[in-house]
């Protein structure tokens, strides 16, 4: 067992229950903290820990150096590898995130409704946090920042769980994080990051702290996610997979669709709403497929097609029935052609997974028939799929996209980090 914890005593290891024990408590005391710290306060440690992540940008680099040599030696996929590295650029990003997350309204505290019955009695229903949230991640460090940035301004605490092949990378994003809480006065409880590579320390989260966490967040690849999903004792939100779609309508745009389908595949491919799945409607087969087929083959995405694209370039492959519910997560993308707007949606519902799916068309009834028809958690019409992002959609950053369809759906940020409570006043009323 790998222990990064600085707490123990030199020479001794501590085991996964007295280690998440301690976390447990720590995040349940600054939980109460945290739900009643004033606006002001959260903004400041979100500020302070942007800073930080800035002025130890170096120290941050070097760590994920550390993580991507011994990932690349290991011999994880080239997807996998671009998820995990950082750069200047996506460092940048992450500071920015934590300075947009702060911007934000502050969501606890907002009276949602409020009305008066006829006995006087005044209802209202107002925002509040959810408690304790467990994250539980794999590659992408700047989840560590993300997801803590927006845990703190939502009132939550909460407790990391990053993937060992990014534990250097997590480590030092959370030391700034760390930081951000000492500067504001707010316990180091708030954000904790599990300081063991140990592997049951994930089911330890799953199956034995139920009483610390309100809600767990899976945000990594099918088998993590399917895991989390089938052995957590508290409520999951989350998405199995994104295999998403771009539906090229009849009346698209040539110059249009090409532009947007090579963004929403090659953009980057290894995120999850980087596009699966392309299909083409058979109206605009003749001038639409094989153009943009080209397109994908000269950027190097693999194309794997039914008969009529295998017909555009012996560079096509087979597709099989596998293909059309993959999530692949690299540079390939399945091809169809399919007879209509009513075809396109029929195979959406039928492989997608409810995630982000895209039209592309002139034509606004058709437009508007897919985004009301489809049953995604996403729908876009003539725009990339890799939209599908909290901090594009003003959010300022996200934990993950979910395609559950209670308590929150899409882009997971701060308010969707959050619950409600009923507060009635009344003046000696009583029930007859």
């Amino acid at each position: 067992m790998n222990d990064l914890s600085e707490h123990a005593p030199p020479g001794t290891v501590r085991s996964v229950p007295d280690i998440m024990g301690a976390l447990g408590r720590a995040a349940r005391a600054a939980a109460e903290v945290l739900a009643l710290a004033a606006p002001e306060q959260k903004n400041r440690a979100l500020r302070a820990a942007a800073t930080c992540v800035r002025a130890r940008r170096h120290k941050v680099l070097a760590a994920n150096v550390r993580d991507v040599r011994a990932a690349s030696d290991s011999g994880i996929s080239g997807a996998l590898i671009d998820r995990l590295a950082l750069d200047e650029k996506r460092i940048e990003a992450m500071a920015c995130a934590l300075e947009d997350i702060e911007r934000l309204p502050d969501p606890i505290g907002t009276v949602l409704a409020e009305w008066r019955r006829p006995n006087g009695m005044r209802i209202e229903r107002r925002r509040v946090p959810l408690g304790v949230i467990g994250i539980i991640y794999e590659s992408r460090p700047n989840v560590t920042a993300d997801a803590g940035g927006l845990c703190l301004k939502s009132g939550n605490a909460v407790i990391l769980r990053g993937g060992s092949e990014s534990m250097h990378s997590n480590a030092a994003i959370h030391a700034c994080l760390d930081e951000g809480l000492k500067v504001a006065g707010l316990p180091s409880g708030c954000i904790q990051l599990v300081p063991t590579t140990d592997r049951a320390a994930v089911g330890y989260m799953l199956a034995e702290m139920a009483d610390t966490f309100d809600v767990i967040v899976p945000r990594g690849g099918k088998s993590l996610v399917a895991r989390v999903q089938r052995e957590a004792r508290v409520p999951v939100i989350g998405h199995l997979e994104g295999v998403c779609h771009v539906y090229v309508h009849r009346a698209a745009s040539l110059p249009m669709a090409e532009a947007v389908v090579l963004n929403a595949k090659m953009r980057r491919t290894g995120v999850c709403g980087a596009a699966e799945t392309l299909l083409v409607d058979r109206a605009a087969a003749a001038t639409h497929l094989g153009p943009l087929v080209l397109r994908l083959l000269e950027a190097g995405c693999e194309v794997r097609g039914d008969e009529p694209t295998q017909r555009i370039d012996a560079r096509v492959r087979a597709a099989t029935e596998t293909d059309w519910s993959s999530e692949y997560l690299d540079a390939i993308i399945a091809v169809r052609v399919v007879e209509d707007l009513d075809a396109a949606i029929a195979h959406i519902e039928k492989y997608g997974s409810q995630h982000t799916d895209c039209i592309i068309t002139e034509d606004g009834a058709a437009a508007e028939a897919f985004l009301a028809r489809v049953d995604s958690a996403i729908v876009l019409h003539n725009a990339s799929t890799q939209f599908a992002d909290g901090g594009e959609f003003g959010m300022g950053a996200e934990i993950g996209i979910s395609t559950d369809k209670i308590h929150a759906r899409g882009p997971v940020g701060v308010e969707q980090l959050t619950s409600y409570k009923y507060l009635v006043r009344g003046t000696g009323q009583t029930r007859d």
